[in-house]
């Protein structure tokens, strides 16, 4: 392996994880002896959606001349036009899967009501998901190699029917930049702070934080991000907790770092995560963090150790968590001492390390 085309959905500035991700190989990958082309979805973004996607497709076949591999950082967006692109070219075909788009397309549009864990199991779906579902099966079987962030999602994508034996872990890295401002209206919240962050969608349950917070009382919420769930999450907020709650909206990545600096306690509510960065990120902050006992998240947090965890859906032990961990400066102090130390494990030399390795098999 000395030439890698890599497929990326998101490129800083955008934020998200496949614009981190993609980043750090940029930058790492050649001092491990492997060249790096990005061919950016954010090029050809702006035309008609299948025009688009065959305009990437040509993208990626053109980079590939020359090239060894190339690797998708999603199974769907980049990842079928990557995959046709591979298999014209006559080239491996690796794809990173950090969720089940069908499920997330479910949830949101689509009227999916359980769980990823239940999602996985069912077969009958409505159309629309179940053209998500081949996709990004297809592309996934079609991949020499699939990468995944977690033991959680490796166990998700085996229930796809993907053979285990082609699946592998290499956990994410975070690169923390210098976190930048926090914004005034957060900076003017009333002490202790608590600081959320993430999509605004339903699997995040930011509405359950909310109704925790309702019962501690001069404890306020910062909650940084954006999505569909914004106004009705806005309204609740200013009902329950009137004058101590403030939504930023999207910020850039070292605003939210800031934040969350600042922030007594950095909570997670998911009822699904693949390896959540924003829980890295908190743990190489040091910041005092609860999350939920869900999918990857178990294979950042130590529950009492590095953090809380909490049952998913349990509005009442997020509120005892919260308040124990609020009321007890040691605990934080013991909290904010092992995450910084065990966020080693998620460091970006060991994500080079493994991925190289991996690249070098094909």
């Amino acid at each position: 392996m000395h030439r890698l085309v890599i497929a990326t959905p998101l490129y800083p500035p955008e934020i998200g994880g496949p614009a981190t991700y993609a980043k750090l190989l940029e930058e790492g990958l050649p001092g491990k002896g492997i060249e790096v082309e990005l061919v950016k979805f954010s090029t050809v973004r702006h035309l008609p959606k299948l025009l688009r996607h065959y305009a990437y497709y040509r993208r990626i076949r053109a980079a590939l001349r020359g090239a060894d591999a190339v690797l998708a950082l999603d199974p769907v967006s980049v990842g079928l036009p990557a995959m046709h692109a591979a298999k014209k070219a006559g080239k491996p075909l690796i794809v990173k899967i950090v969720g089940d788009y069908a499920w997330e397309q479910g949830r949101q549009r689509f009227g999916v009501a359980e769980p990823l864990d239940e999602f996985v199991k069912t077969r009958r779906v409505s159309f629309s998901v179940r053209m998500f579902r081949r996709i990004q099966t297809r592309v996934a079987r079609s991949a020499t190699r699939v990468i995944v962030p977690s033991e959680y999602l490796k166990g998700i994508v085996a229930a796809w029917g993907i053979p285990t034996d082609t699946i592998e872990v290499i956990y994410n890295a975070v690169a923390l930049e210098e976190p930048g401002v926090v914004p005034e209206a957060v900076a003017k919240l009333p002490r202790p702070l608590v600081m959320t962050a993430g999509r605004l969608v339903p699997w995040k349950h930011i509405d359950g934080i909310i109704d925790a917070l309702a019962d501690i009382p001069e404890t306020s919420l910062a909650i940084v991000g954006d999505g569909p769930l914004r106004a009705a999450l806005a309204r609740r907020a200013g009902e329950k907790l009137p004058g101590r709650a403030t939504f930023t909206g999207a910020l850039s990545h070292k605003d939210t770092l800031a934040i969350m600096k600042s922030a007594d306690i950095f909570v997670l509510n998911s009822s699904y995560e693949g390896l959540s960065h924003l829980l890295i990120e908190a743990q190489e902050l040091g910041v005092p963090t609860v999350a939920t006992r869900v999918g990857g998240n178990s294979e950042v947090i130590a529950d009492g150790e590095n953090g809380i965890l909490v049952p998913e859906g349990d509005t009442p032990a997020l509120t005892r968590a919260l308040a124990h961990a609020l009321g007890d400066a040691e605990l934080r102090a013991r909290l904010m001492v092992r995450a910084a130390e065990s966020a080693n494990r998620f460091s970006i030399e060991a994500m080079l390390t493994k991925t190289t390795a991996l690249l070098q098999t094909l």
